[in-house]
């Protein structure tokens, strides 16, 4: 079976054939860096993290775009308000690229702690001024835009397929729902591409309509046309994007080229808190540092980034994901059991046996291969995919206590490895005290094992005399179904 996607342009699930394979373009809204990210964060890039790694996994060869956006997004949709990097560097009386080059590496130190993977480009707007002062000039002479005191708006009647992604009938919208309509437009959904600065307006730049920015819509469809082409095989997002955001990025882009933006649309779906929307402007964000390293009112604890990972790909990418405490300690309890499963077959794949290869133990693994394919074939459902892992972990136990050959047990561990690490992302960090040296961690399996033989003797207080001084080393001892692990 091959790959099937949801394309939310056709509100269908189609099998995926990119534009000139094996080459996949995909394109996903990067971040407004004016904060630490938070959770809605970690559901989006997470999400479509995995999708990168299902499609390079699958043999294409990925051109990953996924912009930042430094200017231009303003504190309300409808192209009022203020520029939301500039009223954060006003709060904290900084330069707005000081405050951008915070938050950028703020989010790359959290997006790498989860061992997502960096884009291939990462453009900045505000390193694309030139191109989108000439996409504007395209669409003023082609008739799909015009110029009033500066500032210069699409005109949405020039485009018979605008409201075609989001299904949104733009003779339907109701002007000033948000905010009073701006006199200067034809058209209350007609959106800005270039905004005039008003005195004291610290990011602009010089334009053929006067000193200005901007507007948030022209970055991504011009950064995304200019790294990939005219046609976008994928273009990724947040469903809260899908309107207005996206739909301006298809008008404009196919008004200046003539040719359909993006073949394929996918949207992640929000996360939320007791049911409702997760976001800085709403004040229920709950910071991925805060949740890593220092804690939150809402936490009882931190969580290691690999956690968040594992409770994000526990849902599908289309549906929301619901936090809660309760929901992050029973990723937790999962991870970590997946996590000492894949050690073990790691360590007994080391010191088994050589014994010949199985053909029952070569059959098994075909199936798991196929099973974990099916699922992420699925639009990409890494949920189904998990329980594929842990379906390998649970027999992999089992293989072990049967005493299966070394050869095998190799076997399973090089497919655990592709399966969890590769595709699925997860890196759990090295034993406390290992650091990943391989005789250390072999010191503390040699008195672990030592620990299980006292214990076998009754012989609790030796047991817990080396339990103890392992522990005071921060090294962690567990007893599991498959013997001691650490």
């Amino acid at each position: 079976m091959g790959l099937k996607v949801h394309n939310s342009l056709t509100r269908k699930r189609e099998e995926f054939v990119p534009l000139n394979p094996p080459k996949v373009g995909i394109y996903v809204c990067g971040p407004t860096v004016y904060g630490h990210s938070h959770l809605g964060h970690a559901k989006s890039y997470v999400s479509f993290d995995a999708i990168i790694r299902w499609l390079k996994f699958s043999g294409y060869e990925v051109n990953y775009v996924q912009n930042i956006t430094d200017v231009g997004h303003l504190t309300d949709d409808a192209d009022e308000g203020e520029d939301k990097i500039i009223a954060e560097a006003r709060r904290r009386g900084l330069h707005p690229m000081a405050v951008v080059e915070v938050f950028m590496r703020s989010y790359y130190e959290d997006m790498d702690a989860m061992n997502i993977l960096r884009p291939d480009i990462a453009p900045r707007a505000g390193g694309h001024i030139t191109e989108q002062i000439t996409a504007v000039q395209t669409l003023l002479e082609k008739g799909h835009a015009y110029e009033v005191n500066g500032s210069v708006y699409f005109d949405v009647s020039s485009f018979s397929r605008y409201g075609r992604l989001s299904g949104r009938n733009v003779d339907e919208l109701q002007a000033g729902a948000r905010v009073e309509t701006n006199p200067e437009k034809r058209h209350h959904a007609d959106f800005a591409l270039w905004k005039r600065a008003e005195p004291g307006h610290i990011m602009h730049w010089p334009s053929p309509w006067g000193e200005g920015y901007p507007g948030w819509h022209l970055e991504c469809s011009v950064m995304s046309q200019k790294y990939i082409g005219d046609t976008l095989d994928i273009h990724g997002g947040g469903i809260e994007n899908q309107f207005p955001h996206h739909e301006c990025e298809i008008a404009q882009g196919e008004c200046i080229t003539g040719k359909p933006f993006a073949r394929v649309w996918l949207h992640n779906n929000m996360c939320t808190l007791n049911g409702q929307k997760m976001g800085k402007s709403l004040g229920n964000a709950i910071i991925l540092k805060e949740i890593f390293h220092e804690g939150t009112k809402l936490l009882e604890k931190t969580f290691d980034p690999v956690v968040v990972r594992h409770f994000v790909l526990t849902s599908h990418y289309r549906q929301p994901l619901d936090f809660s405490s309760e929901a992050l300690k029973a990723a937790e309890s999962g991870s970590y059991k997946l996590r000492d499963a894949s050690r073990e077959l790691s360590r007994a794949a080391k010191n088994a046996p050589s014994k010949p290869r199985s053909e029952k133990v070569h059959n098994t693994l075909t199936e798991v291969e196929k099973r974990f394919t099916d699922a992420m074939n699925e639009d990409f459902n890494t949920a189904a995919a998990i329980a594929v892992t842990f379906d390998l972990a649970k027999q992999s136990g089992e293989w072990i206590r049967d005493d299966v050959g070394r050869e095998d047990l190799q076997a399973t561990d090089a497919l655990m490895q592709r399966l969890a690490g590769d595709a699925l992302g997860f890196k759990w960090p090295a034993p406390m005290g290992g650091g990943g040296d391989s005789k250390q961690d072999d010191l503390i399996h040699l008195l672990a094992d030592l620990r299980e033989e006292a214990r076998k003797a009754k012989n609790f207080e030796l047991s817990d005399k080396i339990r103890d001084r392992l522990t005071s080393l921060g090294v962690n001892l567990r007893d599991t179904p498959q013997g001691p692990t650490w």
